[in-house]
């Protein structure tokens, strides 16, 4: 990760966002509590157990993830928290795999049998049972721990600059039904949905993606999603802005030549000496200024003009000159 750090500052390669908020919640130091609800998440979500209802010597543990950072907390976790003995295998990327897979095996099944209840599973008759262990989560501070390592497990963010989706892809319902609840106490907006035989445990307002890497403490994540969100915000209100004052200026500018092209009408057909004296003087102003606004056209009248006065007389003009020429017609 080091190399792909080294890399990244030179511009060679470009780690995604979610890579990079992982990166970071890899490695978080928390207390023993958060160290045990962490990787109860992380055995639950990307873990399996084989040799059950065999001896329990014969009883294996692997955890698997295609980020090192993650295999590295899964390492340390098993090692700090049940003194469990770990090895890590590499599986190189195939060619129609992106990244390399990471394995964390565990083999000392008789301490394994014992550590797998304090994770919220249980390995009998044959079966792992999940449950994320309801006083493994009493504190706050456990379910934080408990829903980073959903994340870290099966979790993804996408770039800020792109639309706003954190996701939790999980295989069942229970699993998710179990985060959501987790993210909903934490005040989080999350919903469910299905794709593709998983289940999808999502929040896509920006701003609860914000508070979702807060309570998983990804604070320089949260801090760049929040920069590109504020520019983003930004950026789209400066284009709102501009769009509405173009097509304002379009709206004025075809008003205008229409106005100033029935103007010509009456006066080539009646004379605008026969107007009444504010009629005609603001079609004399109109004539002098065709780019100008109601507004505008309002301050050079003698005396000044409201808007609504100014459009008043222009449309007595313009329904003259409709007049005008459907008589012309006729």
């Amino acid at each position: 990760m080091f190399i792909a750090k080294s890399l990244q500052r030179e511009g060679l390669i470009q780690l995604s966002f979610s890579v990079q908020a992982k990166d970071e919640l890899a490695r978080i130091e928390e207390r023993f509590c958060c160290r045990v609800a962490e990787l109860a998440a992380l055995v639950r979500f990307n873990g399996e157990v084989t040799g059950i209802g065999t001896a329990d010597k014969r009883l294996v543990l692997r955890v698997s993830t295609e980020n090192a950072a993650v295999a590295r907390k899964v390492f340390k976790c098993l090692k700090d928290a049940f003194e469990l003995p770990a090895r890590v295998s590499v599986r190189r990327k195939a060619r129609l795999r992106k990244n390399n897979r990471y394995a964390v095996q565990v083999e000392d099944g008789m301490n394994l049998v014992k550590a797998l209840p304090k994770l919220g599973l249980t390995a009998s008759a044959g079966a792992v049972k999940p449950g994320y262990y309801r006083k493994l989560l009493s504190r706050d501070c456990c379910r934080r721990a408990f829903l980073r390592g959903a994340f870290l497990a099966r979790g993804s963010v996408s770039s800020p600059q792109s639309d706003y989706h954190l996701e939790i892809q999980l295989d069942n319902e229970a699993d998710a039904w179990d985060v959501a609840e987790i993210m909903q106490r934490q005040s989080l907006d999350a919903r469910i949905s299905t794709r593709k035989r998983k289940w999808v445990v999502y929040v896509k307002d920006g701003s609860q993606i914000v508070d979702c890497l807060n309570v998983m403490g990804a604070h320089a994540a949260l801090l760049e999603f929040e920069n590109a969100r504020i520019y983003k915000e930004m950026r789209n209100q400066v284009n709102r802005l501009v769009n509405c004052d173009t097509a304002n200026l379009n709206k004025t500018v075809r008003a205008s030549v229409r106005q100033e092209e029935l103007i010509h009408l009456l006066s080539d057909h009646m004379g605008l000496y026969k107007l009444s004296p504010s009629l005609r003087e603001l079609a004399e102003l109109r004539l002098r200024h065709p780019d100008a606004s109601l507004r505008e056209l309002g301050e050079l009248a003698n005396p000044p003009l409201s808007k609504s006065c100014v459009n008043h007389r222009l449309r007595k003009l313009e329904a003259l000159a409709r007049k005008v020429l459907s008589g012309e017609n006729e």
